[in-house]
């Protein structure tokens, strides 16, 4: 099944216009997702919403929305306001920048779409698609849609391009915020780590080695419900508590390698 069209869109930057479509990047039907269900009949059960101040069942037509600007204080907004603030969708992606790609900090992803020539645009993809990759930078700018305005980051990949959608800069939290203690790295545990890290080391990254055992295991246990099997459940290993010196743990670790097979799922 190939890629799903998620909608179009125009590249544009200067005077030059870039017709694409959009294509989702990865699968949502991976998810496993569960239904709430009364536990005595099996039938699904309705979400309701119950006021805080007189327990009543209030109606969507009763609802509107607020924002808590004060504790317990909210000012509300009808849809129409609501729908006056939204950023009118353009279907542009306005290019304002073209920054190093390798300076773009990875804690901005936020989704990634894959982006392919629109009709009339095939020259012009390709004309983008490698400037870009011989000058080694990413298209960063804007696009609307659904009401919201997006920072996007356009860059090639295997000849195609790939729109990534970030975070805005207010939206992350420095990591200056992570508390650390104080210490000092020892030159010869340095020594032995860089050792264990250059051990397991590959030179391409490689994510198809890998795959999610728990989805595997919940939709095995799915099809044994399906089938009326029983589950049996393993028994829980008992937690390891023993603390090991961390020089003695990087030794151990150098003397027993893990074998590249054990590291590969798929």
């Amino acid at each position: 099944m190939g890629a799903r069209v998620m909608g179009s869109a125009t590249i544009s930057f200067g005077l030059v216009s870039v017709p694409v479509k959009l294509y989702s990047a990865s699968e949502s039907s991976a998810n496993i997702s569960f239904n709430l269900l009364h536990k005595a009949c099996g039938s699904r059960l309705k979400q309701q919403y119950l006021c805080t101040n007189d327990g009543e069942i209030v109606p969507r037509d009763q609802m509107v929305k607020g924002y808590e600007f004060a504790k317990g204080q909210y000012v509300t907004f009808s849809p129409e306001e609501l729908k006056a603030l939204d950023e009118k969708a353009t279907n542009s992606i306005d290019i304002a920048e073209f920054v190093p790609l390798d300076k773009v900090e990875r804690t901005y992803l936020h989704k990634t779409y894959y982006l392919g020539p629109d009709k009339g645009g095939e020259r012009a993809y390709r004309l983008l698609t490698e400037a870009l990759r011989e000058t080694g930078r990413a298209a960063l700018g804007q696009y609307a849609a659904r009401g919201n305005q997006y920072l996007a980051l356009v860059r090639p990949l295997d000849g195609v391009l790939i729109m990534e959608q970030l975070h805005y800069a207010d939206e992350l939290r420095p990591a200056n915020e992570v508390p650390l203690e104080a210490g000092d790295v020892k030159e010869a545990e340095l020594t032995l780590a860089k050792q264990l890290i250059e051990q397991s080391a590959t030179e391409e990254f490689h994510p198809e080695r890998y795959k999610d055992e728990v989805r595997t295991r919940v939709l095995e246990a799915i099809q044994q419900k399906v089938d009326g099997e029983e589950i049996v459940t393993e028994p829980a290993e008992a937690p390891q508590t023993k603390i090991i010196d961390l020089m003695e743990a990087l030794k151990a670790s150098l003397a027993d390698p893990p074998k590249q097979d054990q590291r590969k799922t798929g």
